[in-house]
């Protein structure tokens, strides 16, 4: 018995440790967030104030990060889920021994560095095409070439997202259809979409998060332009405030919220879907006890 309360005792001081290591920075930076000192100090909590969050909502350079962020962010999401798409639908369909390269072409993005890709992104739009007005006023921006940069890998993100989901499917569904006179169109749109739906959130999802976060390939991308990351970056240089603290709880907030809004939608969808399938079973006993019942006979 007491070898084993030590190490039950063991156990529970290791993952009390652990979730210490993972939430403690989140928590004294939640605390400076609402303490009055203009360098972020949890102790001793002088005052509650909300004055960061004013001055981070004052602050134009933030602001406008935070909105080329959220462009790039969306822009990604319509180049790269699509690609990521295409290019899963090609993998599961073409020769089996062409996979395999296809495979490392789609997938080498991920290999490379992303300072190269930002800085080749902005080469080959600069010297390759040649910047003239046409293309300068088009492409040669810094968000445009922020979102070809990201894209390029994000998009293999999204590929591997989708090949995972369609090991899982079964092609006789597409044969029965085609059987039936349904054009590919049709058979994309009625059978495969829907399956692939809970693939395609998870894309938006992880695209839209890479691309927000990313540094790397949007330093060299981005040019003259800003975006959240590369903004915190330069004030961290500088000497951090409590503002970015109340950024960091805004957006802790935000994935809170983001995360139990889905879970509570995921078990309601899953709590209608029992019970219509509670209702089809009900009715099918009552079906098939009609049919039981002998039939009336005639006097």
């Amino acid at each position: 018995m007491k070898s084993a309360w030590v190490m039950k005792g063991m156990l529970g001081f290791y993952i009390l440790l652990f979730f210490l290591y993972l939430f403690g920075p989140l928590i004294v930076m939640g605390i400076t967030a609402f303490n009055t000192p203009s360098y972020p100090q949890a102790y001793p909590f002088e005052a509650f104030t909300l004055d960061w969050f004013v001055k981070l909502w004052n602050d134009r350079n933030m602001m406008q990060g935070l909105q080329n962020s959220f462009i790039i962010g969306l822009g990604v999401v319509a180049l790269s889920v699509p690609a990521g798409l295409a290019a899963s639908i090609i993998m599961s369909q073409i020769y089996h021994r062409a996979r395999g390269l296809f495979y490392l072409v789609t997938i080498s993005p991920l290999l490379t560095p992303g300072v190269i890709i930002g800085i080749s992104t902005v080469i080959f739009w600069k010297d390759v095409l040649g910047v003239t007005e046409v293309t300068k006023a088009i492409f040669y921006k810094g968000v445009v070439l922020t979102i070809l940069g990201q894209s390029s890998f994000i998009s293999a993100y999204c590929l591997l997202i989708f090949m995972a989901r369609l090991t899982r499917f079964d092609r006789a569904q597409e044969e029965a259809a085609l059987d039936l006179g349904a054009s590919y169109p049709q058979v994309f749109w009625h059978i495969l979409l829907p399956y692939m739906k809970p693939a395609i959130v998870s894309a938006v999802v992880i695209a839209f998060l890479s691309s927000f976060e990313n540094y790397n390939t949007t330093t060299f991308a981005i040019l003259a332009d800003k975006t959240l990351v590369t903004v915190l970056a330069g004030q961290v240089r500088q000497g951090t405030t409590p503002a970015l603290s109340a950024l960091a709880v805004i957006i802790i907030g935000i994935s809170l919220f983001g995360a139990i809004t889905y879970e509570i939608l995921k078990r309601r969808e899953k709590k209608r879907a029992e019970q219509a399938q509670k209702r089809a079973l009900v009715a099918e006993r009552g079906d098939g006890q009609g049919d039981a019942l002998p039939a009336p006979s005639s006097a």
